[in-house]
């Protein structure tokens, strides 16, 4: 197949599962095809069977805003026609499936089906999409295309709350390429982060309010009271110089680090003792199931698809949104029992084995077979 791809080409978690899908695509023989306006940042070497398509916008000084949206779809109605594509995959809903229709539209014109997968990733539904203002156009968008997913039965389960939905959702899990994520013999690299054999406790996010990055904060500061500790923080956003200034103010920056955007999670995720993701809104928690594939124990809220992955008991805990007190307990319960948290351990990587990229990407597949073969 010839498949075209668009995404935010960004460390957020619909632009990793895209790009990642686009190369296990490719690696089992499909063309694929990125259209966006920045190369995505796990496409960081090259592949056979991938090419890129960058998007440039207009500036003129009419235009406040850039109107990326025509531009992309500009650009898609080019790439359809000149590399022959069979099917275009768009993920997040805003403003790609509106862009995908509009795109579907011209090709119609000019005698050509383009079939349409549109994959929602979670706040294009439940944030975004759900605005007022984007509400119609994102219904319209989604009921017009010709295959929906979702990342999770949560985030199906909310789309169907809060929209008219007229199409059928089939749910795709996110999913883990055991190539890139597994546990490895950092045992330097470890000694360099925590010389005394301090646990290390890591969170990854884009630093938004969401994320609650301060429960993160708060759960170290008491763990590291009790029992000796460092803690790594990956990952950038809006919220990071208050986190910073949160962790000065407590005295404990010097256990802390902020690692910033990072290519190399993995052999970050390969050191740590506890990932931890205290999130009041997440639909699959992608970060979490990487952390599982390097065999470290997942202390997570009990919101949105996060269930779905961590097993209450067995690869780690879930807690109530807020509820530091009862992380910091479960924390402790884990770190502090070497027996258990190798039982964590080893549960963790068996649940992240459900979610191989191999066992997921025949589902895409499927998909797209049906889809061509129905047009």
């Amino acid at each position: 197949m010839n498949i075209g791809i668009v995404c935010y080409p960004t460390f957020g978690g619909s632009g990793v599962v895209a790009t990642e899908l686009g190369i296990a695509l490719a690696k089992n023989g499909h063309k694929v095809h990125f259209i966006t306006y920045r190369r995505p940042a796990r496409l960081n070497e090259f592949y056979d069977n991938i090419y890129f398509h960058e998007v440039s916008s207009m500036k003129y000084p009419l235009f406040e805003y850039s109107p990326y949206e025509t531009a992309l779809a500009s650009k898609l109605v080019d790439v359809v026609r000149y590399e022959k594509l069979d099917l275009l995959h768009v993920h997040y809903a805003i403003p790609h499936a509106a862009v995908a229709f509009m795109t579907k539209s011209v090709l119609a014109a000019k005698g050509i089906h383009l079939p349409v997968v549109t994959t929602l990733h979670g706040t294009d539904i439940t944030l975004v999409g759900n605005d007022k203002s984007f509400a119609p156009v994102v219904e319209f968008s989604i009921n017009s295309s010709d295959g929906v997913t979702a990342v999770s039965e949560h985030l199906k389960q909310e789309t169907l709350a809060h929209f008219e939905i007229s199409t059928d959702i089939k749910v795709i899990p996110n999913f883990i390429d055991f190539n890139q994520f597994k546990r490895t013999n950092q045992d330097h690299f470890k000694k360099a982060i925590a010389p005394q054999g301090e646990r290390i406790l890591t969170h990854t996010s884009n630093f938004r309010k969401v994320k609650r990055v301060q429960d993160v904060i708060e759960v170290f500061d008491r763990v590291r009271k009790k029992l000796p500790s460092k803690l790594l923080l990956i990952g950038d956003g809006p919220e990071r110089p208050d986190m910073e200034e949160i962790c000065r103010s407590k005295g404990i920056y010097g256990d802390v680090r902020f690692l910033g955007k990072q290519h190399a999670v993995a052999e970050l995720l390969a050191v740590s003792d506890l990932f931890i993701i205290p999130s009041q809104n997440e639909s699959f928690g992608l970060s979490a199931l990487e952390a599982m594939a390097c065999e470290v124990p997942v202390l997570s809220t009990n919101i949105g698809g996060l269930p779905e992955v961590n097993i209450q008991g067995e690869t780690g805990f879930l807690c109530d949104v807020g509820d530091v007190a009862n992380m910091t307990a479960r924390a402790l319960e884990v770190l502090t029992d070497d027996k258990k948290h190798q039982q964590f351990r080893s549960a963790a990587l068996n649940r992240a084995q459900q979610f191989n990229i191999d066992a997921i990407r025949p589902m895409y597949e499927d998909l797209y077979s049906s889809l061509l073969n129905n047009s």
